[in-house]
């Protein structure tokens, strides 16, 4: 057995193991209805998986412990997404699989899910990960018609088939289409963000900005080619679609108000708001042992993480406390507090842009719940979701894979946070560290 076979030694009982990571593949990120407008969520996902395991060598048998990943919008036909993407990629068909969900936290938590079987000693390798597409989203049958036609199955003679496919009408063609919005308020996400926005104060021109500052450090970032082995090409695109490296804060205020239009003066637009995007990310993780036998250098490790919730249905929402896409506020300072640490003691701080003004409400908070102010040279350095694009379920694969090549990049130990919010009032936050 040659050392690059080498067994792994096993840990003792009730050892913990550092979780390293190793590296990453994404595909660029694009806009709903354009290049990837035909490609499902298994194409894409086995893109980003191949990409992988290609760099890293990892088609032999039994290299990877297990391949954890999910979609928020998924067909039917996507009920064993994982399984089936590893079972249509260059990883050995032996490899389980299995699917997580957890909105647009699905891509952080399946790292973490990961993340805790190597740590435990019950893997020693794992790839995490997710995709979601816009444009191929499922379209489920009218309910009424559903009904009609579980009844006709149900029949015991066709004359009562019949009678009960009779009753279908023209009305019942009409499909459900999948809605950006809370089941329990039926506000959209960003319906949900200008509440949040009016309650901190947010401002035009501060979304703006960071909106623009995004654009700006994606573009320098693809410019100096920091995205060359985290980004594959696919289907002709090369960098994210949605990337403008012109953007402006004065081109941005030129742009109408799209959310929170029931309110005078309204602040969020599609410039400093996600645009709907498809696309999947991966990242390969391990112990320190697997990561030596096969000679491979670990760019962080993740130390910690949290998740939380809050109750934006009846809770004190006019105020910002438990707005839709708060939870991280309540994350972050508890993760800190366990971990013995303050917002000082980062040097990166990537925080998922689902919207600038909810980037904002949440640094607010953060200073509102007694941590220091992000310094925000340190916050997103290479640009996030408002200049990527947002593919719900890979947007969290991504920012680990990006972090852990930014601090790889520093010289001698470096320390960065994620966080990420997720509808239903959902926080996924986790801290990556260089030693």
């Amino acid at each position: 057995m040659s050392p690059l076979q080498a067994e792994p030694r096993q840990p003792e009982p009730h050892e913990i193991r550092r979780v390293a990571v190793l590296g990453g593949a994404r595909i660029p990120f694009a806009r709903s209805d354009g290049p990837y407008a035909t490609a499902s969520d298994q194409e894409m996902l086995t893109a980003a998986l191949d990409a992988l395991v290609e760099r890293y060598g990892l088609q032999e048998p039994g290299a990877v412990g297990e391949f954890v990943a999910g979609a928020v919008l998924k067909h039917s036909r996507d009920f064993n997404l994982a399984r089936e993407t590893v079972l249509g990629s260059r990883l050995d068909p032996r490899t389980p699989a299995y699917d997580i969900q957890q909105a647009c936290g699905t891509g952080l938590q399946a790292v973490i899910a990961a993340a805790n079987k190597i740590a435990l000693g019950q893997s020693g390798s794992a790839i995490a990960g997710g995709a979601d597409t816009a444009s191929d989203a499922p379209l489920g049958v009218n309910d009424d018609l559903r009904r009609i036609l579980l009844a006709a199955r149900r029949a015991k003679s066709t004359g009562a088939r019949l009678r009960a496919l009779a009753r279908v009408r023209p009305r019942h063609l009409v499909p459900d289409i999948p809605r950006n919005a809370e089941p329990r308020t039926g506000l959209s996400m960003g319906e949900h963000a200008a509440v949040t926005a009016r309650a901190f104060g947010i401002t035009r021109k501060a979304q703006d900005e960071l909106a623009a500052a995004s654009h700006q450090r994606l573009a320098a970032a693809y410019d100096r080619g920091f995205f060359q082995d985290l980004v594959v090409p696919f289907r002709g695109l090369e960098r994210d679609q949605n990337l403008r490296p012109g953007s402006t804060v004065e081109k941005l205020a030129s742009l109408k108000p799209v959310f929170g239009l029931d309110r005078p003066g309204p602040t969020m637009t599609a410039g400093n708001s996600t645009p709907l995007t498809d696309g999947a990310a991966t990242v390969l993780l391990a112990s320190e042992d697997w990561a030596r036998a096969r000679g491979l250098e670990p760019l962080a490790y993740l130390t910690a993480y949290e998740t939380a919730a809050v109750d934006f249905v009846g809770g004190d929402v006019a105020d910002g406390e438990d707005g839709l896409l708060m939870a991280p506020a309540h994350a972050v300072p508890r993760m800190l507090e366990r971990a013995g640490l303050g917002i000082e003691d980062f040097d990166l701080v990537e925080i998922h842009e689902a919207f600038a003004s909810q980037v904002l409400a949440t640094l607010a908070a953060w200073e509102k719940r007694g941590l220091a102010p992000v310094d925000r040279a340190r916050l997103n350095v290479v640009g996030s979701s408002l200049a990527t694009g947002h593919p719900f379920a890979a947007t969290g694969a991504r920012i680990v894979a990006t972090l852990a090549r930014l601090l790889a990049e520093r010289e001698g130990p470096a320390r960065g946070l994620i966080s990420v919010c997720a509808a239903g009032g959902q926080g996924v936050t986790a801290i990556l560290e260089r030693a």
